[in-house]
């Protein structure tokens, strides 16, 4: 059955026709996100959701929505998307990073003329009649310092403009290393030293417990006097009653804002003050950014629900089509080698540690922790996915890390991870064979190779004779037939496991004949989905 996509906000024509081209089951209407009473009857039906800013995605719309799969944001932001709601309950929210990248910087740029030659008062003054040349003295942007708050993919593109226009460029990014800021053609410096050499200051970072108000009322007064700010990337990053008063002591000379903390802004402290120019959000307001991330959205979903493929994913690590195409079996198996440590784990957990090795680690690392996870995490709940399974472990206190090495063994690459309990550590190891088949090649330190189905029994004994045999007599008279067979064990005579690929589920009576035998210190019967 065809993916059902629930486009909620307008998008253009073309951008709905990519679903349908590429095979979506697309619903198109733009007017259901400003109706949160029919949207929440609908949205059960849809594995995916396209919004813009209009349609709210709270953690109700999520609790009605048991089949979505994936929001994306036709834009950069998100705040109109509970976020960890959808986390919770694995739902991928991809956003449109850079598809207005180049409509944002403009319009900085743009902010930044108007404000230095005082362009909106200077034709509201003659179109009123006045002929005011002396009053509206301005100030060239060549050989002026602009400091830069944000050296990433927009910030980056106004250096380059800025450049053009032969400004020196200072920034303050702390992910700025010193090769990329000789790229740019800037000079990297700390935010302080910014402050009080930059003639106009511009911000472009997102809004988060670090980034708000990084112009503070106390920032702002290190500021060199008679600089000029300009913000056209998140309202909440500036303090905006400490710009207001700083435009009206002259410490600053102007400011220019197109984002504000309270949107839509019908009030604001800056509003009505000399030198001050204010836009309604229209960083990505062009015709082009708006087809832009029109397209790129569809085609990420399409991507994301017909491949597997996630790209501008705020909430799990990206992989691109090509690298779920390479992962798929290597993904599969990290499922199967969490699946098994959490089945076979009935204390609380309190780490998960994955060693990748050899041609593996060369692999998306994150994507498949994430698959580990969601493993181990299935024994608790079923439910949970990639997207979830990470919140559900931070919530529980389950610490993950990873460790890389380079091929230690005669596989060209292999994964093992070890689940570690206040009472023990368990590991179990695998590897994908040319066959692109996830086999287990480890498991309690004993070298095995077991080829994985949906219904698996695990034993663990002495290396005794006699234990093939009533395993499969056992088994085949209750019914159950054995698809593969694999044994494994330290030593002769010594600690050995068997790992059964069967037919079917094997009832609770078999599993009591096997224990009534007294052969076997444990057996486990296990679910693994193999689909």
């Amino acid at each position: 059955m065809a993916p059902k996509v629930l486009v909620s906000d307008k998008l253009s024509e073309k951008a709905v026709q990519i679903f349908r081209d590429r095979g979506i089951d697309v619903t198109f209407d733009p007017e259901i996100g400003k109706d949160k009473d029919k949207l929440l009857s609908v949205i059960g039906e849809y594995d995916g959701l396209a919004i813009r800013s209009a349609t709210k995605v709270s953690d109700k719309v999520l609790a009605a929505a048991p089949n979505l799969k994936v929001i994306g944001r036709a834009g950069i932001g998100v705040d109109n998307v509970d976020i960890p709601a959808a986390s919770k309950q694995g739902v991928i929210v991809m956003n449109t990073p850079y598809g207005n990248s180049i409509t944002t910087a403009e319009h900085a740029i743009a902010m930044m003329m108007s404000l230095a030659r005082q362009i909106p008062e200077a034709n509201a003054s003659t179109q009123a009649g006045k002929w005011e040349k002396s009053r509206f003295m301005g100030v060239e942007l060549t050989g002026k310092t602009l400091g830069l708050i944000g050296a990433g993919n927009i910030g980056s593109i106004v250096a380059e403009r800025a450049r053009g226009l032969r400004m020196k460029v200072v920034a303050y990014d702390p992910f700025l290393t010193e090769e990329r800021a000789r790229k740019l053609g800037v000079t990297k410096v700390e935010l302080e030293e910014l402050l009080g050499r930059a003639d106009f200051v511009t911000l472009h970072v997102p809004l988060t417990d670090k980034t708000k108000n990084i112009l503070s009322r106390e920032n702002i007064a290190k500021m060199k006097p008679g600089a000029r700010i300009i913000n056209c990337a998140r309202g909440g990053l500036v303090d905006e009653e400490a710009a207001a008063e700083a435009v009206k002591s002259g410490q600053l000379a102007g400011a220019a804002f197109d984002v504000f903390e309270h949107e839509p802004a019908h009030e604001n402290p800056l509003f009505g003050l000399p030198n001050v120019v204010c836009t309604p959000h229209l960083g990505a307001a062009t015709t082009e950014a708006q087809e832009n991330v029109a397209l790129q959205v569809a085609e990420q979903m399409s991507d994301y629900l017909l491949t597997g493929a996630v790209q501008n994913a705020l909430n799990m690590p990206s992989v691109t089509a090509e690298e779920a195409a390479v992962m798929g079996p290597w993904m599969k198996l990290v499922e199967h080698l969490g699946a098994f440590a959490g089945q076979m784990t009935d204390e609380p957990i309190t780490a998960i540690n994955v060693l990748y090795d050899g041609t593996v680690t060369e692999m998306n690392l994150d994507a498949l922790n994430s698959g580990v996870i969601a493993g181990v995490m299935k024994a608790v709940n079923p439910d949970v996915n990639m997207v979830s399974a990470p919140v559900a472990a931070r919530e529980r206190g389950i610490k993950v890390s990873t460790t890389r090495q380079e091929k230690s063994g005669s596989f060209d690459g292999y994964i093992k991870v070890t689940v570690v309990t206040e009472q023990r550590e368990r590991s179990v190891a695998g590897t994908v064979f040319s066959d692109m088949k996830p086999r287990f090649i480890q498991i309690k330190g004993i070298t095995i190779d077991a080829e994985v189905g949906a219904h698996m029994l695990y034993t663990t004994h002495d290396d005794v004779p006699g234990i093939i045999g009533t395993l499969g007599q056992t088994l085949g008279d209750n019914g159950v037939n054995i698809g593969n067979f694999a044994l494994g064990r330290s030593g002769a005579g010594k600690d050995a496991i068997a790992f059964l690929y069967l037919d079917g589920e094997a009832s609770d009576t078999a599993l009591d004949k096997l224990r009534a035998t007294g052969m076997f210190r444990q057996v486990r019967q296990l679910q693994f989905d193999v689909a």
